[in-house]
Parts: C-alpha cells; sequence; structure tokens
C-alpha cells in the first residue's frame, strides 16, 4: 500500500514537473498569455522595487558614511561644518570613480537615464543596454553619494529597464510584451523610490510607453503597487515631504497668480534644461581642445562641484533638506532666488560633466524654491486675498517638474503623493498646466525628448517620424540575384550615378534620396564602396513603413 502510494506521488510529481516545463517552452516560444503575464509583470515589479529600495539604501549608507551625516536627508547642516578641503576632495574622488566606471563599461562614457529607456521603449523593442545600465547605476550611486547635484530616479528608471530587458530575452518577448514588461518595471521602480502607486504607473504610461493602451493599465498597475509595498514594508507609510503649514487657496481671486506662477515656473524649466545642454557643450569643448581623457571628466566635473559646496552645501545630493525648508517657509526672498539659480548651476555642471544620476528631484527643489520666491512676493504685495506663501511652494514644484519632464499628468499626482495634500489640487493643476503649455514650445516637448532630439532620434514627433529610423534598408531590400530584384546591371548604372545606400542606413535616410533621384530603386552595399547585396524598392519602402504605422496604432488602440 505505502509503495502504491509512493508510486503514485511520484508520477503525480513528474507529471506537475513535464507541464512546468512544457509551460516554460510555451512561454518562450509563443509568449505569455494574459494570466501569465500579469505573473510576470508582479515579478518584475517586485525585482524593480527591490532594485530601487537597494539603490536607495546605497546612497544613504555610502553618504553617510562619507560626510559622516547622521541623516542624509540634512546632510548639507553636516557638510557646513566640513573642513573645506574634505568638501572639495570627496566629489573630485566620486567623480574619479564615476569616470572610470564609465570608461570602462560604456562605449562612449555617457550615463544611461530615463531618455535612454524612452528609446528603448520606442526603437528597442522593449529593450535597453544591460551593461553600460548597470555601470550607469554603479556611476549614479557613487555621484549621488559624493556630493553629485541631481537625483536617484533616472538610475532607478534605467535600472528597472535592464530587469525587464533581462526577463523579455529570457522569454523571447516580442516588441509588443517588451514595450508592456518595461513599462511594469519603471512603474515599479518610480513607484518604490517616491512611494507613489498612482504616479508611478501613469509616469510608465504617459512617459516611457507614451500611450494608454487598456491592455497595458493592468499589468503596469500591479507592478506599480508591487513596488509600493516594498517601499512600505521598508519606511512604513509615510510620505517624502511633510508641509508643517498647510495651504489655504483663496478661489477664484488667488487663481490668476497661480496661471502667473505657472508661466515663471516654465520658463524656469526651460532654463534650467537648456542650462544642461549649453553646459554639455562646453564641456565637450573644453575636453577636446584639452584632450581631456573622458575618464577624467567627471573628476575634474567634481573639483567644480566641490568648489560651489564649499560656499552652498545645499547642492549636495538630492536635495531633501532644501526643499523641505522651502515647502514650510523657512527660507527668506533673497535665499530662495539664490539657491534656485546655485543648483541650477550645479545641476548643469553634473549632468554636463557627465557624472551620473536624474533631473527629476532637482527640479523638485527648484520648482519649491521658485514657488516660494514667488509667494512671498505675491503675499506681501496682496496680503488680503492671498494665502500662505508655501501654497506656491507646493504648486511651483510641481510646476518645474512637470515642464522638465513633459508629464503633467503623472507629476501632479506624484507631487500630492510626496506631500499628502490632496486639498489644494486646483492650485497645482493650474501652475503645472501653464508650465508645460509654455515649456513644450520652447523645447522638444521634454528634457528627455530633447536629449533624444540632439542625438537624431525623433520620439518626440511621434512615431511617424521615429519609425523610419527603425527600418534598415537590409531588411526591407529585394536580395540580389531574387526573382523581382533588379538586375547587378541595372543596379550598377545607378551606382554610377552615386546613388546607392547601405544596408545599415535607415528609410529615415532613405526617403530623401528616392524623392530627389526620382528612381524605383536603389542598389544597397554592404557599406561604404562595399559589395552588392541588393535593391530597396520605393514601393517596399512605403509599405513597410505603413506596415510598422498601422502595428503602432494597433498596439496603442489594444
Amino acid at each position: 500500500m505505502a509503495q502504491k502510494t509512493r508510486s503514485l506521488l511520484s508520477g503525480q510529481f513528474a507529471q506537475a514537473a513535464n507541464a512546468i516545463r512544457d509551460a516554460l517552452r510555451v512561454l518562450r516560444h509563443r509568449g505569455p498569455s494574459q494570466v501569465q503575464f500579469w505573473f510576470i509583470a508582479l515579478l518584475i515589479g517586485i525585482a524593480a522595487g527591490f532594485a530601487a529600495l537597494f539603490f536607495r539604501k546605497g546612497i544613504t549608507a555610502l553618504q553617510g558614511l562619507v560626510y559622516g551625516a547622521e541623516d542624509v536627508n540634512y546632510i548639507h547642516s553636516f557638510a557646513q561644518a566640513m573642513p573645506w578641503y574634505w568638501l572639495v576632495l570627496i566629489p573630485t574622488l566620486g567623480g574619479l570613480i564615476t569616470g572610470i566606471i564609465l570608461h570602462r563599461f560604456t562605449p562612449d562614457g555617457r550615463v544611461r537615464s530615463v531618455a535612454d529607456v524612452i528609446e528603448g521603449a520606442a526603437l528597442g523593442n522593449g529593450r535597453v543596454e544591460r551593461r553600460a545600465g548597470v555601470a550607469s547605476a554603479a556611476a549614479s550611486l557613487i555621484t549621488l553619494s559624493t556630493g553629485g547635484s541631481t537625483g536617484r530616479e533616472g538610475p532607478v528608471v534605467h535600472m528597472a529597464g535592464v530587469v525587464s530587458t533581462w526577463v523579455s530575452n529570457r522569454i523571447h518577448a516580442d516588441g509588443i510584451t517588451g514595450r508592456d514588461l518595461l513599462g511594469c518595471a519603471v512603474a515599479a521602480a518610480v513607484s518604490a523610490s517616491f512611494n507613489a502607486p498612482i504616479a508611478g504607473a501613469l509616469f510608465a504610461l504617459e512617459v516611457v510607453l507614451r500611450h494608454f493602451a487598456v491592455n497595458a493599465f493592468a499589468p503596469i498597475v500591479i507592478a506599480a503597487v508591487a513596488g509600493t509595498v516594498i517601499n512600505r514594508l521598508e519606511y512604513g507609510d509615510v510620505t517624502e515631504f511633510v508641509l508643517e503649514t498647510p495651504g489655504a487657496l483663496q478661489f477664484y481671486v488667488e487663481l490668476p497668480a497661480f496661471l502667473i506662477l505657472g508661466l515663471i515656473c516654465g520658463g524656469v524649466a526651460v532654463v534650467l534644461m537648456r542650462s544642461i545642454f549649453f553646459t554639455e557643450q562646453i564641456c565637450n569643448h573644453v575636453q577636446d581642445r584639452l584632450n581631456l581623457p573622458r575618464w577624467l571628466r567627471p573628476a575634474a566635473t567634481g573639483a567644480l562641484l566641490g568648489s560651489i559646496a564649499v560656499w552652498y552645501p545645499h547642492i549636495i545630493g538630492v536635495g531633501y533638506e532644501t526643499t523641505i525648508l522651502a515647502l514650510s517657509g523657512g527660507l527668506i526672498l533673497h535665499q530662495a532666488i539664490l539657491f534656485a539659480a546655485v543648483k541650477t548651476a550645479a545641476v548643469s555642471i553634473t549632468m554636463g560633466g557627465r557624472m551620473g544620476g536624474g533631473v527629476f528631484s532637482p527640479a523638485l527643489m527648484i520648482g519649491a524654491l521658485t514657488g516660494l520666491a514667488f509667494g512671498l512676493i505675491a503675499t506681501a504685495v496682496l496680503p488680503d486675498v492671498s494665502g500662505t506663501h508655501t501654497l506656491y511652494a507646493f504648486a511651483g514644484m510641481g510646476a518645474v517638474a512637470a515642464a522638465v519632464l513633459g508629464a503633467p499628468i503623472s507629476t501632479t499626482l506624484i507631487v500630492f503623493e510626496l506631500t499628502g495634500d490632496w486639498q489644494i489640487g486646483i492650485a497645482v493643476m493650474v501652475s503645472v498646466s501653464m508650465s508645460t503649455a509654455l515649456a513644450s514650445r520652447l523645447v522638444d516637448r521634454s528634457f528627455f525628448l530633447t536629449q533624444l532630439e540632439r542625438r537624431g532620434i525623433h520620439c518626440a514627433a511621434g512615431p511617424q517620424a521615429y519609425l523610419l529610423a527603425s527600418l534598415k534598408a537590409g531588411a526591407v531590400m529585394r536580395p540580389l540575384g531574387a526573382a523581382r530584384c533588379a538586375s547587378q546591371e541595372d543596379c550598377a548604372a545607378l551606382q554610377a550615378q552615386g546613388l546607392e545606400i547601405t544596408a545599415a542606413a535607415s528609410l529615415e535616410a532613405a526617403l530623401p534620396v528616392f524623392d530627389r533621384a526620382d528612381a524605383a530603386f536603389l542598389p544597397v552595399v554592404a557599406g561604404e564602396g562595399g559589395a552588392l547585396l541588393g535593391a530597396l524598392y520605393h514601393v517596399d519602402a512605403l509599405k513597410a513603413y505603413n506596415r510598422a504605422l498601422a502595428a503602432t496604432a494597433a498596439e496603442e488602440h489594444r
């Protein structure tokens, strides 16, 4: 009897093992079903949540060790008591380590961040660079721990992208599934980083995927909730910022002031973004003129940041202490203006000098300082019809961040979740709408999309622009010798006129050639001066483009 029972159990276990193997085989070759996809989204959410948590804990531990701060949220108070040479030496050494990491593990010495995740979603089938992504996370950890004046959300988002890329490669996910998994990972990372599940989910949809497909919403929410749970298990259900003085909005009468604040914040956001790009150009020029090794560039940047920190330790790290002071009204007018200007310069130097970190947290700090300065003036000019000046700091924080991210919906929600104050939403919404409306017309919609545009990736214009860059001539051409391909003699005749294109060239480069040459096809060669491979027909290029547009439209309306 016992032997029969053991045989029965062993048979059942064998059947279960075979079923699991079959399920994994189907998952790898056919992609996940909806239920499987939700389960994978949950696992990715947990993994991305832990990655964000460990990154945050790592910054806290290393920053506390380096600066001797008992509470890194108030690090500039500890830094004020340090000898000046330590304030210069720490970011210099941090920049040196950052430069070595990026030089060794990335092809271009550049930190990967949110813009690269957007590019991966649009053009990489939901994949990002894994090796460069891990190196960027390590470099950003060192940067933020040793005085870099940036935020942690950029590295965290890309780390999440690395997690989802690994999973997508393991299950052989197609483009749609890979993008949805990427959205799940980003939602979980943002939620875990800021304890903001609603904003995390909407950030993934609004900023990374850039559509609100219903089919993607459920798994992304599952992942966002999982990431939030990871955060709350460690930190509890607490907000990042606690407003000591609740705001009171004088409805109707005071709303025009928030319209004006939104326009000012939009201008400040544009100044911040363009300052970063301008500083990057200056750093590139100086590096080329001095023939400076690229691994020394972050070290020189760190030395400059340390010199600023001697006088203004407020720039060190994420800047939560100064943000809290602004939100609680703990600064006077000239301090708010001065700190906003210095922080803008420090962020530009850090990012232009190719150290690590993101731009969201600095935008929150600069926005809070801008709003406080405006509020101090507004309440002094019209004290009888004004609420508290801290209310303007709150609205300014959201307005600048929304304009920088190009994400008015998720930024409005994330500001609410960071503070826990839902009663002054009208003020924030009014300011955010005006700031994003202005800034989006002066840059390519957002900081991240402008970054991509500067690299020649036209995501800001929508899929009708960037899909052409994703389609390569070699994938669309008709091979030489095929039944419907032009003969070698016909191709040679066009080549003699200088009309040819490489297999690696995109349709974005090919279509203007068709227009100029008025040719039905173009010879395709292996490389400059390479062997003839086939012919790219104009009609085939247009058909491929049309199929890609149709697939994108179908994905966005699932």
